[in-house]
C-alpha cells in the first residue's frame, strides 16, 4: 500500500475505532464528553489526512490497493480495498471538514442532552464518518454498497435519536423504508452487473442493454438515496432529528452519496443512453417541483430541506446531460454552503427556540455574525455572482443548453429563480423587520457554533474559483464563460433577491401562495405513498398472512396433528408384554403359510 492510499486509510479507519471504543466501553460512552472529544479528535486526525491526499495528490494519477473478499473455491468474487484519486481526494475532503464542523457545532447545541445520550450522539457521528468515508474510497461498486448500507443504518439511528418523540421515530422508520425500497436497485445492479462481468468494475464495457438495465437500477437506488421524485416524500420528514444532523446528512453527505455513485460508475452510465435521458428529466422535475415547494414552507429547516431536493435534481440533471463534472462540482459547493445554511439555522432555533420563521424577525440586530454567515450560504445558493454557488450552477446550465427541446433547461431556469426567491424570503423573515416575542430575547450563539459557521463561510464565498483546479484533478474540462446561461442565471437570480424584498419587505404573500399551500398541504406524492403502503401493501401482507397462517401453518399443524394421533393409536400395540409380542409372531407366521397355500 502506497502513502496516499495509507492516509485514505486513515481517514477511513481512525473514525471507526473511536466508535468502537465508545462501544466496547460503555462508562466512555454515558460519560458524555470524552466520548464526544475522543470522536471530535477522530474527525480531526481524518480531516487532516484528507488534507494530507488532496495536497500530495497528482492530477489524473489513480491508485489502488484490492485485497480478495469473498473466496469461493479457492476464487475471489471480489475485492476491498482503497482506490485514491481526484474524486474520491476532493470528496473525502469535503466530507470530513463538513463532518467536524458540524460535529464542533453539536457541542454547544446538544449540550442539554444527558451524558449518555450525549455520548451516543458522538458515537453514531464517528461511525456515520467511517460509513460514508468507505463508500468514498471503495475501489469497486461491491465496497461502495456496503459503505451504502452503513451509511442509511446511521442516517436511520440519528434521525430517530430522539427516538421519544412519535415523530422523529416515525421519520426515521419513513427513511429507512423508503430508501431500502431503492436500494433494492443496487442489489440487483449488483447481480446483473456480476453475471455479465463476472465482478463488479464500474469501467467494466457492457452491451447497450445490459448497461441500460444495470444503470437504470443503480438509478433506483440513487432516486431513494438522494430523494429524487417521487422517492422525495421521506428527507422533509427527516428534519426531525437534530438541526446538526440535517447538515451533516442531509445537506452535505449522506443524500449526496446517490450523486457521487453516479459521477464514479459515469463509464458505465455512459454506455447508457436511455438512463441518462431519464436522469436529465427526473432531476429537472425534482428541482422545479420541490423548489415551488420550498416557497411556502412555515419551518426554517423545512425550506432547506425542499432546497436540498431541488439542488440535487440539479446534480441529477447535469449527470443526465452527461456532464459527470458538472453535477460533482456543483455537489462540493452545495455541500459546504448548505451545511452552513443548516448551522445557522440551528444558531438561530437555538436562540429563539423555535422552528417557524413567524417566531423570528429582526435577529440582524441580536445575532451579527449568524447574519453575516447565514447570509452568505443564502446568496450563495441563490446563484449571485461571485459565490461558490454561482460558478456551479451556471456551469449545469450551461450543460443544458439545447438538450432536450430546451425544456430541462428552461426548467431550471425558472427553478433558479425561484431558489433566490424563497430565500430572500427567508433572509426577511428571520433576520429582517420587527422582532417577534420570541426573538425579542434572542442573543448570540457562543463561540463552539459560531466557529463552525465562519469555516464554513470560507468555502461558501471562494470554493467556485477552484473550479479549474477541481476540473483538472478529475480529469475533465471546465471553462467560464459570458454566454446566454450565465447572464440570464445571474440576472434571474438578482430579480429573485429583488422580489423577495418586494413582496415579503411589505409583508405580502408570495404569489400563488394559496395553490402552493394547497399542494403542500394535500402533499400529492406522499398521499399516494401512504395510500399504496395502507391499500395496496397492508392489503397483500393480510392476504400473504391469511394463506400463511390458515393454508401454509394450516397444512403443516395438519401433518403434525395426524401423525401425533397416530403415533398415539400404534402406540397402543406395544405392551412390553413378552407373551403378546410371541403371540404375535406365530399369528404373522400363520397369516404368512395361509397366503402362501392360497396363492
Amino acid at each position: 500500500m502506497s502513502s496516499l492510499q495509507s492516509w485514505a486509510a486513515l481517514a477511513v479507519l481512525v473514525p471507526l475505532a473511536a466508535a468502537l471504543l465508545c462501544v466496547v466501553l460503555p462508562p466512555l460512552r454515558r460519560a458524555g464528553k470524552p466520548a464526544a472529544a475522543l470522536c471530535i479528535l477522530a474527525s480531526l486526525v481524518a480531516t487532516a489526512a484528507s488534507i494530507y491526499l488532496l495536497t500530495q495528490h497528482e492530477a489524473g494519477a489513480v491508485t489502488r490497493t484490492e485485497v480478495p473478499w469473498i473466496v469461493l473455491g479457492g476464487k475471489a468474487l471480489a475485492s476491498i480495498g482503497v482506490n485514491v484519486d481526484g474524486v474520491s481526494v476532493v470528496m473525502l475532503l469535503v466530507v470530513c471538514v463538513v463532518a467536524l464542523c458540524v460535529q464542533v457545532f453539536s457541542l454547544a447545541y446538544m449540550h442539554d442532552e444527558t451524558p449518555s445520550s450525549y455520548g451516543r450522539y458522538f458515537t453514531l457521528h464517528a461511525l456515520f464518518l467511517f460509513s460514508m468515508n468507505t463508500l468514498v474510497v471503495a475501489p469497486n461498486l461491491l465496497q461502495l454498497f456496503a459503505g451504502w448500507e452503513l451509511v442509511g443504518l446511521t442516517s436511520y439511528l440519528l434521525i430517530g435519536f430522539w427516538f421519544h418523540k412519535p415523530s422523529a421515530a416515525r421519520a426515521s422508520v419513513k427513511a429507512f423504508w423508503m430508501t431500502k425500497l431503492a436500494d433494492m436497485g443496487f442489489v440487483f445492479a449488483l447481480l446483473a452487473l456480476f453475471v455479465a462481468t463476472r465482478g463488479f468494475d464500474w469501467n467494466a464495457r457492457l452491451s447497450t442493454e445490459t448497461a441500460t438495465l444495470v444503470t437504470a437500477l443503480l438509478f433506483l437506488a440513487v432516486v431513494g438515496k438522494s430523494a429524487q421524485f417521487p422517492l422525495h416524500v421521506w428527507l422533509p420528514d427527516a428534519m426531525e432529528g437534530p438541526t446538526p444532523v440535517s447538515a451533516l446528512l442531509h445537506a452535505a453527505t449522506m443524500v449526496a452519496a446517490g450523486v457521487f455513485l453516479i459521477v464514479r460508475a459515469d463509464p458505465l452510465f455512459a454506455q447508457a443512453p436511455a438512463t441518462c435521458e431519464v436522469m436529465l428529466w427526473v432531476g429537472s422535475i425534482t428541482a422545479l417541483f420541490a423548489a415551488c415547494l420550498a416557497l411556502v414552507q412555515s419551518d426554517i429547516k423545512k425550506v432547506l430541506a425542499y432546497s436540498t431536493c431541488s439542488q440535487l435534481g440539479y446534480m441529477v440533471a447535469a449527470l443526465g446531460a452527461g456532464s459527470a463534472f458538472a453535477g460533482f462540482f456543483h455537489l462540493g459547493t452545495h455541500a459546504f454552503f448548505k451545511a452552513l445554511l443548516f448551522l445557522g439555522a440551528g444558531s438561530v432555533i437555538h436562540a429563539v427556540h423555535s422552528n417557524e420563521l413567524a417566531d423570528m424577525g429582526g435577529l440582524r440586530r441580536k445575532m451579527p455574525v449568524t447574519t453575516l454567515t447565514f447570509g452568505i450560504g443564502a446568496l450563495s445558493l441563490a446563484g449571485v455572482p461571485g459565490l461558490a454557488g454561482f460558478f456551479s450552477k451556471d456551469f449545469v446550465l450551461a450543460q443544458l443548453e439545447g438538450k432536450a427541446g430546451w425544456i430541462p433547461w428552461t426548467m431550471l431556469m425558472a427553478t433558479s429563480f425561484l431558489t433566490a426567491f424563497y430565500m430572500g424570503r427567508v433572509l426577511i423573515k428571520a433576520f429582517g423587520g420587527a422582532e417577534s416575542a420570541k426573538a425579542h430575547h434572542a442573543h448570540e450563539s457562543g463561540g463552539a457554533m459560531l466557529l463552525p459557521l465562519v469555516v464554513l463561510a470560507v468555502p461558501a464565498l471562494a470554493a467556485g474559483f477552484l473550479g479549474g483546479v477541481l476540473a483538472e484533478w478529475s480529469g475533465a474540462e471546465y471553462h467560464v464563460h459570458l454566454g446566454l446561461t450565465p447572464v440570464v442565471a445571474s440576472c434571474l437570480a438578482i430579480a429573485g433577491l429583488l422580489g423577495a424584498v418586494m413582496v415579503f419587505g411589505r409583508g405580502r404573500a408570495a404569489p400563488f401562495a394559496g395553490v402552493l399551500e394547497s399542494l403542500d398541504r394535500a402533499s400529492a406524492v406522499d398521499r399516494t405513498w401512504s395510500g399504496l403502503y395502507r391499500h395496496v401493501l397492508l392489503g397483500v401482507s393480510a392476504v400473504a398472512g391469511f394463506v400463511d397462517r390458515y393454508f401454509v401453518d394450516g397444512l403443516i399443524n395438519a401433518v403434525g396433528y395426524t401423525t401425533i394421533e397416530s403415533g398415539a393409536r400404534v402406540r397402543r400395540l406395544q405392551t412390553g408384554r413378552i407373551h403378546d409380542y410371541a403371540m404375535a409372531v406365530v399369528v404373522g407366521a400363520l397369516l404368512i403359510a395361509l397366503w402362501g397355500v392360497l396363492r
